[in-house]
């Protein structure tokens, strides 16, 4: 995995996504040098609407240096997430409609960091033990093909 690339891989699973939006993330310094070094965790977070804005709820940035972190430094901070005012309002709608908003995957795109959020609808248990199935399959064709070479 490239160096800032951050991976939400529990979302694939216990997610079925629909559409991405790319969006743009409020950071502070810290947090974004933190983020580009890859100290990130994306289990759990979705993202929400208040007030006609989106905000990233349950992200865990730690600080890039934690012995020099701002005094009240929240690493569980909400943050904002940049779209354009047509996407948003497109958003809102779908989560009204039972659709959730998880973050896929968090990336560097120049010197900004920027999140791919993903429009999707949550896996019954079935589902799941199918694509543990599908995964199992797969690794059995992998390791049976190794052998016949």
């Amino acid at each position: 995995m490239r160096k800032g690339v951050k991976e939400n891989k529990k979302a694939r699973f216990d997610y079925e996504i629909l559409e991405k939006f790319e969006a743009g993330i409020v950071l502070s310094g810290h947090e974004a040098k933190s983020i580009k070094t890859g100290h990130v965790n994306l289990a759990g977070a979705h993202a929400i609407v208040r007030g006609g804005e989106l905000f990233l709820v349950g992200m865990d940035v730690p600080s890039f240096q934690p012995k020099n972190a701002p005094a009240n430094y929240d690493s569980m901070r909400t943050k904002k997430l940049l779209l354009n005012k047509k996407e948003i309002s497109y958003l809102i709608g779908k989560t009204k409609s039972g659709l959730t908003l998880v973050p896929v995957r968090l990336y560097n795109k120049g010197a900004r960091v920027k999140i791919e959020l993903g429009l999707a609808r949550g896996k019954k248990q079935y589902d799941k033990r199918e694509t543990i199935k599908k995964r199992e399959t797969e690794r059995e064709i992998k390791r049976a093909e190794k052998r016949s070479y």
